[in-house]
């Protein structure tokens, strides 16, 4: 049996991970630490052999007033766990990170792309990756998991927008786009092989197949029996817009297809998240 800390409570992620953990309970004996006003120290990890830190500030809008919650709790308060972790002989420490690292609205991220973080999230992410790998040894392996777009049922951010649209607008833009995604199921199962095989490195987990914004729409649609045309009179518009979030949603962003995981195809994962 592994004993497993997730540090920081409410997280969504932190919590499917406890609950998929938690049905094989002869393997996994799971904790959850609520990282909130949290002053680590050494004795909090003694007898663990994983840390799965989730702790962080996000789906928070971003202002100079509180810029200094990023670097405060995803870098330092994560660094410090993260070194009296290692001081606990705490054996293996997982860090979730983000895509934004890398700044990129559209493009392709490979293993070998650099990071280039363009506001305080996506800088204190990386600021506390680069900052744990230094820690890293034969005794206190480190894995740092940087997922695309988290879907699943009840999850937060831009799913949500998109569910919104699918379930009012009649129709949708049918563009050929792709990006790189990954339902919650499959997650869990990823930092399930993670902790199983102790592995350590960086790691771009993301479902099998690349996702088209319009068949995920039209998924979600399907899902409630709603019916939603895809058409291609408006794509002019789509391809001449300048706005960020136009890119967000038809742009190709994706990793290269390394670390996916394909227990949960995009058909059963729609329909799971949706009911």
């Amino acid at each position: 049996m592994k004993r497993v800390l997730i540090t920081g409570a409410k997280s969504y992620i932190g919590e499917s991970v406890r609950d998929y953990l938690m049905t094989t309970p002869d393997a996994y004996d799971v904790h959850i630490k609520d990282a909130m006003g949290w002053e680590p120290q050494t004795s909090d990890f003694d007898g663990f052999d994983v840390i799965f830190n989730v702790a962080g500030i996000v789906h928070i809008k971003e202002t100079a007033e509180n810029q200094h919650l990023y670097y405060d709790v995803n870098r330092d308060l994560v660094i410090k766990i993260a070194k009296s972790a290692k001081a606990a002989g705490v054996k293996q420490f997982i860090l979730l990170s983000t895509m934004s690292v890398y700044g990129l609205v559209t493009g392709k991220i490979e293993k070998s792309t650099p990071t280039n973080p363009v506001n305080a999230y996506g800088k204190s992410k990386v600021e506390a990756d680069e900052a744990i790998q230094k820690f890293a040894d034969d005794s206190f392996k480190f894995a740092c998991l940087r997922p695309p777009m988290v879907y699943g049922k009840g999850c937060k951010g831009n799913y949500q927008s998109l569910r919104k649209f699918a379930l009012k607008s009649p129709i949708f833009p049918k563009i050929d786009n792709k990006r790189s995604m990954i339902y919650i199921g499959n997650l869990c199962e990823f930092v399930k092989q993670v902790i199983d095989f102790e592995r350590s490195g960086l790691f771009f987990p993301q479902n099998a197949e690349y996702t088209r914004t319009c068949d995920m729409v039209k998924k979600i649609a399907e899902a409630h029996e709603k019916k939603i045309k895809l058409t291609k009179a408006f794509n002019w518009a789509v391809r001449i817009a300048p706005l960020n979030v136009v890119k967000k949603v038809f742009g190709d962003l994706v990793y290269e297809k390394v670390d996916t995981v394909g227990k949960y195809g995009l058909s059963e994962s729609i329909r799971m998240t949706e009911k």
